[in-house]
């Protein structure tokens, strides 16, 4: 269990957290303001920190630059409406270790603050740029990280209709998924480099893994290479080399999104999405 402090202007919103995080045997500390917080985490270690976006005087991530600032590994999750570009680019330069969209469940709470106390793999990414339209990344390759990331980007495209902001995150979720697994061999010494940039027309997303390549034809494993009379052998051929249940990644990321191609080496990927 943890001491956690939270910072937010609702005073319902600091009941209903107390109410179900206490539950959970954690220790909670309450600020109505950033400057209170701030003030706060001097006077008392905290485990981990709660944080609104929008509040007056000083927002969520100016918080978060100020308390990182004497508090360099703090672990932190921060709250937000719905698709607000300026509080996920914020979120990623101050490396949260969740981020919860209001109105959020208990569950959602839960989850976020159990995966942030007990492991944070997002915090080791590297932030080469964000903005809204351009965001680049290196990412250790470790599956723990994706979700959150996941959940991060998909904010970014909040004026998309639902069915293809979803499809985006299910392409996204499984190439990297890949690119972490099969290239950089779930070594978390080792880096996946994404950008995502959004143009007028269209979104795109680079994925480079640190690994040798492969030849996307030569894939047994893969449903994209099932043969027609055969439409679930790589099931059977992952059983025999002993993977994990999966394998259609590649071929519904093709169905998702417009335009998909490998380079030569086949360690770099780039999907298209039209608007």
């Amino acid at each position: 269990m943890g001491k956690i402090l939270v910072v937010d202007d609702d005073p319902m919103l600091h009941d209903v957290i107390e109410a179900a995080l206490t539950e959970d045997g954690h220790l909670l500390r309450h600020a109505s303001d950033a400057q209170r917080g701030l003030a706060m985490a001097e006077e008392e270690p905290v485990d981990l920190v709660i944080t609104d976006f929008k509040m007056p005087g000083m927002d969520g991530v100016q918080f978060l630059e100020h308390l990182h600032r004497d508090h360099h590994h703090l672990k932190c999750i921060m709250m937000t409406g719905y698709g607000t570009p300026e509080a996920v680019v914020g979120a990623l330069r101050e490396k949260v270790c969740g981020f919860l969209t209001k109105p959020f469940t208990i569950a959602e709470l839960r989850a976020a603050v159990d995966n942030a106390l007990t492991a944070c793999p997002v915090a080791e990414l590297e932030v080469v740029s964000a903005r809204p339209d351009w965001v680049e990344l290196r990412i250790p390759c470790d599956l723990e990280a994706v979700p959150t990331l996941q959940k991060l980007l998909t904010q970014l495209k909040a004026d998309l209709p639902d069915d293809m902001r979803e499809a985006l995150a299910y392409a996204f979720r499984e190439m990297l998924n890949n690119a972490i697994e099969h290239g950089g061999k779930l070594d978390p010494t080792q880096y996946v480099e994404v950008s995502y940039i959004r143009l007028q027309r269209s979104i795109i997303y680079w994925i480079k893994d640190p690994g040798e390549g492969f030849d996307v034809t030569q894939l047994a494993h893969a449903a994209v290479n099932n043969p027609r009379d055969d439409p679930f052998r790589h099931i059977t051929v992952r059983d025999e080399q002993g993977l994990r249940a999966g394998g259609f990644g590649i071929l519904l990321t093709k169905q998702l999104v417009d335009e998909m191609i490998y380079n030569e080496r086949g360690n770099e990927l780039i999907f298209v999405k039209y608007l």
